[in-house]
């Protein structure tokens, strides 16, 4: 069953308004009927300028109960931009591009934040670790689960054991794992490569402000020069 982009909204909508609980934990409730899933920020803006509006889009990657190695039961959603409170806007403004909360195949609901894709990594069901020129490790997806690398955009990305082992021992110590040189998250070099939009959006946000900042100053000094000239006219007719 695929749900609409409509569907993920009337549900943000609905619990906006409510304000009993967020989006973000709407659509875990709604995903929990399946035996995995995992939701990641796909996006994130503001809107306006004196009275801020905050949004999210949600990308989610579930499984519909099958045969074990059944690679058509992965399905993957986008939502459309759902409207979110500010403190949680803030509370995950650090993990664009990254998985907020997920279910394993063990059934446990986590809210570990790391790379989309990783907890398929070192799991000898969807692939296995294989040597490259240099004697590194790297992880590589069977044949028909190479449509992973496309629903977690993780093209151009390989990933070596030792990345995932750290990756693991963050996992372990509830830390977010951002990779071995931060590559991912909202400061991240891939990040900014997977998703210029958001990039786009924020530096016209901050030109913006800066130029609104400018004008006031000028503003302020015009006045104050309207001022001083007013005060001098004014001013100097002693007897």
């Amino acid at each position: 069953m695929i749900r609409s982009k409509l569907y993920w909204l009337l549900v943000a909508s609905f619990t906006f308004a409510c304000g009993a609980t967020t989006p973000l934990k709407r659509i875990a409730k709604d995903l929990e009927k399946y035996p995995e899933f995992s939701i990641t920020l796909a996006d994130m803006k503001e809107d306006g300028n004196f009275f801020k509006e905050y949004y999210h889009r949600y990308k989610t990657v579930y499984k519909e109960k099958g045969e074990p190695g059944d690679e058509s039961a992965f399905h993957n959603e986008e939502t459309d931009w759902l409207r979110v409170k500010k403190d949680e806007y803030q509370k995950y403004q650090d993990y664009l591009g990254m998985v907020l909360l997920s279910k394993s195949k063990e059934g446990k609901i986590s809210n570990d934040k790391y790379p989309a894709g990783y907890q398929y990594v070192g799991d000898s069901q969807y692939g296995k670790w294989q040597r490259d020129s240099s004697g590194g490790s790297f992880w590589e997806w069977y044949g028909k689960y190479a449509m992973f690398s496309t629903m977690f955009g993780m093209f151009n990305r390989p990933i070596y054991q030792s990345h995932w082992n750290d990756y693991s021992g963050n996992r372990r110590s509830g830390r977010a794992y951002y990779g071995p040189n931060r590559e991912y998250g909202t400061r991240g070099s891939y990040t900014k490569k997977s998703n210029p939009s958001f990039f786009e959006r924020r530096q016209k946000r901050e030109s913006a402000r800066k130029s609104a900042f400018s004008q006031k100053v000028k503003e302020r000094t015009r006045r104050s020069k309207m001022s001083g000239v007013r005060s001098r006219r004014s001013g100097g007719f002693g007897k």
